[in-house]
C-alpha cells in the first residue's frame, strides 16, 4: 500500500506536470487525380461544422506537432495514436502514430488500401480523437473532426459459421419402462415350464419296482446336491449375477464330483453282493 505522503507527493508532482497541446494541426483531402479538395487548419477549442467526407479513392492526410504548452517546444511522446468511433454502433479503431524528436507527426488515410485499424463504418459519421501519453507531463485527449466514410461491404460468411450458432436444445426420448405381461400369459408360461415336471412325476409313479436306495446315506449327499444345483439357477434368475453364480457352481461341481463317486461306488458295491438269480 502506498503511504498517503507519497501519494500527495504524485498527485503534486502530476499536478505541476507541463501540459502538452498541438501545434499547426492540419487536414488535407487529396482526390484521386491529385487535386485538394479540402485544405484546412483544425481548431482544439472549437468543433467544425462540417465533417471531412471521403470517397473510395479519396485520400486523407493529418500532421500536426505535439508541444509542451508553456514553452513551446516540440517533446517527443511515449504514447500517441488516433482513436476512430462510431457512437451508433459502438465500433472503434486504434491506429498508432510515429512522432518524431522533435514533436513532429503525420498520418495518411488512403481509402483505396485503407487501414486495418479502421472499423466497420456505416451512414454515420466517425469521430476522430488524439490521444497523447508522456510519463513526464499530463496526458492529452483532443477531439479533432468527425470523419464520414463510405459504408463498408458486409462481411463475408465464414463456411464453418453455421458451427458456432447456438444449437437447439436436444430432447431426450427415453425408451419408457418394460411393463409385465398380463397374468394370462405368466400363467401360461409357467404352467409350459412345470408341464416336464408334472410328466415325469407321473411317469416315476407308474415304475413299479422301489428305489429302497435313493435316500441311503451314500447315494442323499449327491441328490442334494443336483438339488442345490437347482436352487442355485432360480436364485440366479432372481437376485445373483452372473460371476456370482459361477463361483458358488464351482464350489458345487466340486463338491458332486466327490459326492456323485461315493454314490456310484456304493451302487457298484451293492449289485456285487446281491446273488444272481439262476436261469
Amino acid at each position: 500500500m502506498i503511504p498517503p505522503v507519497l501519494s500527495l507527493l504524485a498527485c503534486a508532482a502530476l499536478a505541476s506536470a507541463a501540459k502538452l497541446s498541438l501545434s499547426g494541426p492540419r487536414i488535407t483531402v487529396i482526390s484521386s487525380d491529385g487535386s485538394t479538395t479540402r485544405n484546412e487548419p483544425l481548431s482544439l477549442a472549437l468543433k467544425s461544422d462540417y465533417p471531412v467526407q471521403l470517397s473510395n479513392t479519396d485520400t486523407l492526410k493529418l500532421s500536426f506537432t505535439i508541444i509542451e504548452k508553456d514553452e513551446g517546444k516540440g517533446i517527443r511522446p511515449h504514447q500517441t495514436f488516433l482513436r476512430f468511433f462510431d457512437s451508433d454502433t459502438g465500433e472503434e479503431g486504434i491506429q498508432p502514430l510515429r512522432v518524431s524528436p522533435s514533436g513532429k507527426a503525420k498520418f495518411e488515410l488512403n481509402m483505396a488500401r485503407p487501414p486495418a485499424s479502421l472499423p466497420p463504418t456505416s451512414s454515420s459519421s466517425l469521430s476522430v480523437e488524439l490521444f497523447v501519453g508522456s510519463f513526464v507531463h499530463s496526458p492529452l485527449q483532443a477531439y479533432l473532426f468527425d470523419l464520414v466514410l463510405p459504408p463498408s461491404y458486409p462481411t463475408p460468411k465464414h463456411p464453418e459459421e453455421s458451427h458456432y450458432h447456438v444449437k437447439p436444445e436436444i430432447q431426450h426420448i427415453f425408451r419408457p419402462d418394460p411393463t409385465s405381461p398380463p397374468k394370462f400369459i405368466s400363467a401360461v408360461f409357467t404352467g409350459v415350464v412345470l408341464a416336464p415336471w408334472a410328466v415325469l412325476a407321473l411317469l416315476w409313479s407308474q415304475i413299479s419296482t422301489p428305489l429302497p436306495h435313493l435316500f441311503s446315506s451314500s447315494i442323499i449327499p449327491f441328490t442334494s446336491t443336483l438339488a442345490i444345483f437347482e436352487v442355485l439357477l432360480v436364485w440366479y434368475w432372481v437376485d445373483l449375477k452372473l460371476g456370482q453364480v459361477l463361483l458358488y457352481g464351482s464350489v458345487l461341481g466340486v463338491v458332486a464330483v466327490f459326492t456323485g463317486h461315493r454314490a456310484l461306488v456304493s451302487i457298484g458295491q451293492r449289485r456285487l453282493q446281491t446273488p444272481k438269480k439262476s436261469t
